[in-house]
């Protein structure tokens, strides 16, 4: 008897202790769940704050840095990558580069930028028919231009 009265007095206690733990979680759960969604959404990125440090059309990108960069690459390159360093992520953001010929738009490739200091890079066939005026545009994820670099492709 003594061991069910024991049992039973654990049991009230118990009780007892959850049921005043439950009415303070009761008790904060109103202004928690007012502020949370303010808490766990995700910062905005500001675009402004984005910079393109670094942009250059190369025939490579090897260790993370632009190879044989220029403004005229010959038709017979077959492949050439426009390499950005981009600074000033406040969050993690996405830049995208868009490559145009002749003034149409020939590739966009979405990019991610995952910290302040962030080096990426894209890449394009040159076809051999595709010889003229190019251009890549960093676009930031608000549609901002950040950056217009111009170059050539020549006959081989």
């Amino acid at each position: 008897m003594k061991k069910r009265v024991l049992v039973f007095a654990m049991a009230a206690a118990v009780l007892v202790l959850l049921s005043g733990q439950l009415a303070a979680q009761t008790q904060q759960s109103t202004p928690a769940q007012e502020t949370a969604p303010a808490q766990q959404a995700t910062p905005v990125q500001e675009p402004s704050s984005l910079q393109v440090e670094v942009g250059a059309v190369a025939k490579d990108v090897v260790d993370r840095a632009p190879v044989e960069a220029g403004s005229s690459f010959p038709v017979s390159v077959g492949k050439l990558f426009y390499f950005t360093k981009i600074t000033g992520a406040l969050n993690p953001t996405h830049v995208t580069h868009v490559w145009s010929f002749d003034g149409t738009e020939r590739a966009r490739v979405e990019l991610a930028v995952n910290s302040p200091t962030w080096r990426t890079y894209s890449s394009k066939i040159i076809e051999n028919h595709e010889v003229g005026a190019w251009r890549v545009e960093v676009v930031d994820s608000a549609g901002n231009v950040l950056q217009t670099v111009n170059f050539e492709v020549t006959p081989s």
